[in-house]
C-alpha cells in the first residue's frame, strides 16, 4: 500500500498519455521519488543523451508517503538529465504539487519527447490531456498559474510551470510550482522548456491509502510527540533557514565576494533579524509572516514584501510595463537565497535581494545559480576579463546592488550580458578565459557554506552526484564543533545514505536534525508493505547512491570530477574557525571511496554491485 501502484507516461511527440502498472519490484528495492524516479530514468535514458534533446525524460516522482499526514509529506523530486551539468538530476520540492499528483493515482509522471508547438498537461485523476499553451509561451510562472486556474475552473487546481527562463534555456532554469516553490537545481526547467511544455496542472481526488492505517497513525502521533516541542522545529518556525547567516558568518564559512572571503561585513542589513525590523515608510517589516507545505508543521517558508517607496517596485520597468506587480506578499528570503544575492555579490541591501528572489520565483531560475553567476561575472568584471562593451556599460562590481538586479533582469529575457550569465558561472567563465573563477563543481554552483572551514561538506561538495549540493549529506553539526577531517568520510558516506532513503520517502530533508530517522522507518513500515525498518532504508540510500554514480560514470564523470575550485584549495580562509587552512581532499576521498567500496579510481567493486542487487 501507500504507493498507488500507477504511473502516467506521456510522449509529446505523439500525443499519447497512457498509464502503466507501478514495478513493484522496483519500489520495493528503491522505495519511491528520488529513487524509484532514478530507476526508471536510469532504464530507459542513454547516459551519453543531450539533456535538451528529445531523447532524454522528465520524471516527476513522489514517494510513499507523499500525500500522506506524515509530517512534510508533500516532496516531489524532478528526475533528468540536468541541463547544467550533464549529470543525474534529481531536484526536490515542497508545496502542494507532488502530494496533488499522487491524490491523482500516480507515483510516477514520465514525460518523453517533445512537442511540436507549446503546450501544458491537464491531469485531473485518470482524465489526461494535452493542450496547447501558445498563449502561455512567454509569459511568467506568476501570469501562468492564475490563468490555467481561470482556463481550467478549477481554483484549487496544483500547477508547475516554467517561466520564460526555462523557455529560452537558460541553463539554471528550474520549474516553480505553486507560485514560489521550485524543482530547484540542476537545470530542469531548461529540460522542460526543451520539451516546449510550459505546465503541469493536477486535480486529484484519489487520496493515498496506507498498509495499517492504525499503525501508520500512532506512528505519526510519535513522530509529532518528538518533532513539535523540537528547539530546532520551533527555529525554523520563528526564523526559517535564514537563521544559518549569522552562524556561517561567525564560524567563517558563509562564501563572499565569489568566495574571496569567508566572512560578511554587511550581514546585520540582512540576516533574518533585518527582514523583522520594521521600515520608516509603512511600518512594517520585510518579514511578512511564514507558510507551510502539504502536511507541514515546520512552516520554514517565508512570506515578504518589497519596501513600497523602494523605486524597485515603482517606475517605469526597463522590460517594459510598471514595476508595481512586486508590490505584492511573495516567497521570502531562506538562507541560500539570501546568501546568493547577498554576501556572494557583496550586497547589503535588503530589498535588492528580495526583489531578485522575487525575480527568480517570476521567471524561474535557481537563485543559488544565478546569484553565483553573477558573482562570477562581478569578478571577471574587476579582474578586467568582462569589460563595459561585454556588459552593456553596467558597472559589475561586488556590492553594486543596482548591478545585481540588472543583471538578474537581463537574465531572465536573455538579453546582453545576461545571455552569458544564463550559462552558468562554469560556462561563463570559460567563456571570458577564466575557468578558476566558477564556484562550482561538476558544473553546478556552490550553496551557502564555504568548504575551507567545513572539512566534511567539503567532502558532501567533491562526491555529490549532482554537483554541488549541501542536501545531500548532513555533516554540518560535526563541522562546526570539528575543525578536522578526522571521521567525515564515514560521517559524508553515511549521511548521503539517509539523504537518499529520505529523498525516497517523501519527506522533507529538514525532519533529519528535528527527530530520529528511526520515526521514519516506523512511518513507512506502516504505510507500505514489504517490512521496512532503518537498516533497510539505509541501503536503499547506499543503492540509490551507486545507481546515480554508475550513471555518471557512464555519462563521462570521474575521479578527476569529484573535485573543488582551485581557490577553496589553495587560498587560505582569512577568518573565522578556518582561518589560514585551505579545504584538502587528498586524505578523505581516498578513505571515502574505500568506504563506499569503490576502486581508487572511484568506480563501484562488482562485489559492492552484487551486495547492492546493481
Amino acid at each position: 500500500m501507500s504507493w498507488q501502484n500507477k504511473i502516467l507516461r506521456v510522449n509529446l511527440s505523439s500525443g499519447s498519455c497512457i498509464a502503466e502498472p507501478l514495478r513493484r519490484d522496483w519500489a520495493q528495492a528503491y522505495l519511491g521519488q528520488r529513487g524509484l524516479g532514478s530507476k526508471y530514468f536510469i532504464e530507459e535514458v542513454d547516459p551519453g543523451v543531450d539533456p535538451l534533446s528529445p531523447e532524454n525524460k522528465l520524471i516527476f516522482a513522489t514517494g510513499p508517503l507523499t500525500g500522506t499526514t506524515a509530517p512534510t509529506g508533500g516532496r516531489s523530486s524532478a528526475i533528468t538529465k540536468g541541463a547544467l551539468t550533464g549529470a543525474i538530476a534529481a531536484s526536490n520540492t515542497g508545496g502542494m504539487f507532488g502530494a496533488e499528483l499522487k491524490q491523482a493515482g500516480y507515483d510516477l509522471l514520465i514525460i518523453e519527447g517533445r512537442a511540436d508547438s507549446p503546450v501544458y498537461l491537464w491531469i485531473r485523476d485518470e482524465q489526461v490531456e494535452i493542450r496547447s499553451a501558445q498563449a502561455l509561451w512567454g509569459q511568467t510562472v506568476w501570469e501562468t498559474e492564475p490563468w490555467l486556474r481561470r482556463e481550467l475552473g478549477e481554483p484549487q487546481a496544483k500547477i508547475a510551470s516554467i517561466g520564460r527562463a526555462g523557455e529560452i534555456g537558460v541553463k539554471y532554469a528550474c520549474i516553480v510550482n505553486d507560485m514560489d516553490r521550485a524543482f530547484g537545481r540542476s537545470g530542469v526547467g531548461a529540460v522542460m522548456g526543451s520539451k516546449l511544455l510550459k505546465a503541469i496542472a493536477v486535480r486529484g481526488s484519489r487520496g493515498v491509502q496506507v498498509r495499517d492505517a492504525d499503525g501508520f497513525q500512532k506512528a505519526v502521533r510519535n513522530t509529532m510527540a518528538v518533532l513539535q516541542p523540537s528547539p530546532v522545529r520551533k527555529r525554523f518556525t520563528a526564523r526559517g533557514t535564514h537563521n544559518m547567516m549569522d552562524v556561517t558568518n561567525q564560524f567563517g564559512a558563509l562564501p563572499t565576494r565569489n568566495c574571496r572571503d569567508v566572512q560578511f561585513e554587511g550581514v546585520e542589513s540582512i540576516n533574518a533579524d533585518a527582514v523583522n525590523i520594521r521600515r520608516q515608510s509603512d511600518g512594517k517589516p520585510s518579514l511578512q509572516g511564514n507558510k507551510a507545505c502539504f502536511a507541514c508543521p515546520i512552516a520554514c517558508g517565508r512570506v515578504a514584501t518589497i519596501d513600497p517607496v523602494s523605486p524597485l517596485v515603482n517606475g517605469p520597468d526597463p522590460r517594459g510595463g510598471d514595476r508595481a506587480r512586486y508590490k505584492l506578499r511573495s516567497g521570502g528570503l531562506e538562507y541560500e537565497t539570501a546568501y546568493a544575492f547577498g554576501p556572494m555579490c557583496g550586497i547589503d541591501d535588503l530589498d535588492a535581494l528580495n526583489y531578485v528572489n522575487f525575480l527568480s520565483n517570476e521567471h524561474g531560475m535557481d537563485p543559488i545559480s544565478l546569484g553565483v553567476s553573477i558573482a562570477a561575472a562581478m569578478e571577471l568584471f574587476e579582474e578586467g576579463a568582462l569589460t563595459l562593451e561585454h556588459t552593456g556599460g553596467l558597472e559589475l562590481h561586488f556590492g553594486n546592488f543596482e548591478a545585481l538586479t540588472r543583471a538578474a533582469e537581463l537574465t531572465a529575457c536573455g538579453e546582453g550580458i545576461g545571455i552569458d550569465i544564463g550559462l552558468g558561472a562554469s560556462r561563463l567563465c570559460r567563456k571570458y578565459g577564466r575557468p578558476e573563477l566558477a564556484m562550482v563543481v561538476k558544473g553546478q554552483e556552490f550553496p551557502g557554506y564555504d568548504p575551507r572551514a567545513l572539512k566534511g561538506m567539503a567532502l558532501a561538495y567533491a562526491t555529490s552526484n549532482r554537483g554541488c549540493c549541501h542536501m545531500r549529506a548532513r555533516p554540518l553539526l560535526d563541522d562546526f564543533s570539528n575543525v578536522s577531517t578526522e571521521g567525515k568520510a564515514d560521517l559524508v558516506k553515511s549521511t548521503q545514505d539517509l539523504a537518499g532513503a529520505i529523498d525516497s520517502s517523501g519527506t522533507c530533508m529538514f525532519t533529519n536534525v528535528m527527530f530520529p530517522p528511526e520515526h521514519l522507518a516506523e512511518m513507512i513500515d506502516a504505510a507500505c508493505d514489504g517490512g521496512w525498518n532503518l537498516e533497510r532504508m539505509l541501503e536503499v540510500g547506499e543503492r540509490i547512491w551507486n545507481l546515480e554514480r554508475r550513471f555518471n560514470l557512464a555519462a563521462g564523470f570521474g575521479k578527476a570530477d569529484d573535485c573543488l575550485p582551485e581557490r577553496t584549495t589553495t587560498e587560505p580562509a582569512r577568518g573565522g574557525a578556518g582561518k589560514g587552512q585551505v579545504a584538502d581532499l587528498s586524505t578523505m576521498l581516498a578513505e571515502y571511496y574505500a568506504l563506499r567500496g569503490w576502486d581508487q579510481d572511484g568506480v563501484p567493486l562488482a562485489a559492492t554491485l552484487e551486495r547492492l542487487a546493481l
